[in-house]
Parts: structure tokens; sequence; C-alpha cells
């Protein structure tokens, strides 16, 4: 039977993520050092895991309302007020979903549909693109420059907006570059979006990981942006929760009572011991934070100070748990590079171009992986391009 016409063309127009094609590549041999995965190597710590055990001891495994338990969305919005002074209802501005991959895509279907268009910064998570073109809407692509720091820059911003554009994402800290956006840059680009009345999906999933210093920063922490945005964010990275699947959207009630709409018909409602585990996490898991923060931080010095030493030039991430070196230098192409490296050497990154065109030229390597794992990827990596 023929299905092309049995099946959506949108959902037959969408590539397969690169990230996973790599990683299904991986799984098929023996003996790889994988850098590929953006995953902690952290257990959950125990008083978490602890929270989440009891509530199945004790029998709590029912549904959860669809927003998620109130207790959580009150502790979702403590954090946000006590890390950015930005104040949310919990009753009514919180909705709790399945991993931020689910508020991503509900988001995006509730405002951008046939006929909007959908700016998108590249190099970034590879969801964003095809999510935009499921929901009927048009991915515009805002290329970000190394010499930016892969910043998004209000006059690119500017550039690239049309009288048919609704929302601008806004991937940062970001996945896969490191790069952060300061108050400065987020003030400018502001400006922009309140000028053209846009909406903004700001996805903090890394916000917990930044270095040398700097803070977080939310857009929606910027003078007229609360109201424009709806911040992303979960528990996956910073409390290493992948598997839990937990993650929440934050924004003014009209929004997330849509957002939640949409969550309750395809979903319903998050895991419920995930939920209990995520009070915890948020009540307790600071000093778990910091702890891994630093640990990735001492990662992150090791990984680029080898790269740049091996001519491989490497922008200075200064959130998230990736770094992201020019390979350019070696005369192959991500795809190129990355397959090699992985036949001759048995080590497993991510090609650049599987984060959009701009990535063309780089690849992406996870640092979140113990020093010792780190250390002998390296100095494979080092061999092949003296060999090279």
């Amino acid at each position: 039977m023929n299905y092309t016409d049995k099946l959506t063309e949108s959902i037959q127009t969408v590539k397969p993520s690169g990230i996973r094609r790599f990683f299904d590549i991986v799984n098929e041999m023996d003996d790889v050092i994988s850098l590929s995965v953006g995953e902690p190597d952290f257990q959950t710590p125990w008083h978490v895991r602890e929270a989440g055990i009891q509530s199945l001891e004790k029998g709590r495994t029912w549904y959860t309302p669809n927003r998620g338990f109130k207790e959580l969305r009150q502790e979702i919005t403590k954090f946000y007020k006590r890390k950015y002074n930005i104040e949310y209802d919990p009753l009514t501005e919180v909705v709790v979903t399945v991993g931020g991959s689910e508020a991503i895509d509900v988001a995006i279907r509730c405002m951008a549909s046939r006929g909007d268009e959908v700016l998108i910064p590249q190099p970034s998570f590879v969801c964003y693109e095809p999510l935009t073109i499921m929901s009927g809407a048009t991915p515009v692509i805002i290329e970000t420059k190394a010499e930016d720091n892969f910043r998004l820059t209000a006059e690119q911003l500017e550039e690239k907006i049309t009288g048919r554009t609704k929302l601008l994402i806004l991937p940062y800290p970001n996945n896969p570059t490191g790069a952060i956006m300061e108050r400065g840059d987020l003030e400018a680009i502001a400006e922009v979006i309140r000028k053209h009345d846009l909406m903004v999906l700001s996805d903090e999933i890394y916000s917990e990981l930044t270095y040398s210093g700097k803070k977080h920063v939310s857009i929606a922490e910027i003078d007229g942006m609360r109201e424009r945005t709806v911040v992303i964010n979960g528990f996956s990275k910073a409390y290493a929760m992948t598997g839990w699947r937990l993650g929440y959207a934050l924004g003014p009630v009209e929004i997330i009572s849509m957002l939640t709409k949409l969550h309750q018909f395809c979903i319903m409602s998050a895991p419920t011991t995930a939920q209990y585990a995520a009070i915890e996490a948020l009540k307790n898991g600071d000093d778990d934070i910091k702890m891994m923060r630093d640990e990735y931080d001492m990662r992150r010095r090791l990984v680029v100070g080898s790269l740049n030493q091996m001519g491989l030039t490497c922008f200075t991430p200064e959130g998230a748990f990736y770094a992201f070196p020019c390979i350019r230098s070696t005369g192959l192409s991500s795809e190129e590079f990355c397959t090699r490296l992985l036949q001759s050497k048995h080590v497993a990154l991510v090609p650049g171009s599987a984060f959009g065109e701009s990535g063309e030229g780089y690849v992406r390597l996870s640092y979140s992986y113990s020093i010792k794992h780190l250390k002998e990827a390296l100095k494979l990596i080092s061999d092949f391009i003296t060999e090279l």
C-alpha cells in the first residue's frame, strides 16, 4: 500500500533528529566513547528519589489535576520569585507538562498556526523548527554567529521581522553552543519585540547551569516582557531528572489556560510520581544544583582548553554543558568529521549541522560526563586530528 496520501504533508516533510540518528549508530557499535548525549551523568539526588519512592509506597498513583499538583505549582512560582524576582499565580499561570519538550510543543501550537512566521535563532536545539512546521506555521531562521558569541542581536532580529511574524523562540542558555544572553542583550531584544507586538517562547531549561559568575537572566524580567513571554523550564538538566519527564510553562493566564486545554486533551496530566519528586527537588535541591554546576564548570574548562590546544577553535561556553568547537580547519564537513572520528577512534560527537545549517563547520561535544571519560575521548580526538 502507498501510505503517502495517508499521512500529513507536514510530518513527511520533517527530517528525523540528527542527534538521535547519530545516537542510534553509536548504539550499534561496541566500545564507543560517547560525548553525544545531553544528559547529566549524575544520579537524581537521593532525597529527590526517596520522595518519589515514598509516593509509590503510599499508593499515590492516581491522576493529578491537569495543571499539576497545586503544591508543585506553588514551589515552581516560589522558585521563579526567589531566583528571578518574577511573580506568577500558581493557580492560573503555571502548567506542569511531560518534560520541557511537551511545554514547547503545546506553546508553539497555541501561539502559531498557518500563515504565521516563527523566528528561530540557530544553531539551536533540534525540536523548534519541526514543531513549528507541524503547527502549520513557517519557521524563519536567524543565524547567530561565533563573533557575536552566538547571541541573538537586536539587529538580526529586526531584519527578519515581517508582517506575518508572530513568535520569537529564545533558546538561552543555548544547546548546542553554550551561549547565554545577558541583561543588556535582552533589553535590546525586548525593545524590538515590543515595537512589533510579538510574543516570546523563552526556553530556560539550562537556566541553573551558567558559569563565571554570570547569573541567568529571564527575558520575562525585562520591563514589559512578562505579559509577552511564555517561559519553559523543567527538572531534567538542573536536577539530573531526565527520565522523570517533567517540565512546566509559566506565562499570562490567557496563554496558560490555552496551553492547559491542549495539554488536557493530548496528555491529561504529567506523571504523578515525578511530581512528588519535583516538589522535593524545588524545596531542598539548591545545594545539589551547586554541586553539579561546579563539577560541570571544572569539566568545561578542561574540554575548552584541550580543544583549543589541539587546534579546534572553541568559543568558551557560558551556560548549559556543551562545547561547540569549529572543525573547518580539518577540511571536513561536520558530518564527515563525526563519521570518520566514530569509525576510526570510536568517539561519538554530534555534527553541528544537526542544529541547523549555520551549525555546519562545528561539532557538539557534551561535557556532562566524568573527567576520566572526557580525558579518554579528548586524547582520541587529538590523535584523530594529528592523523588528519
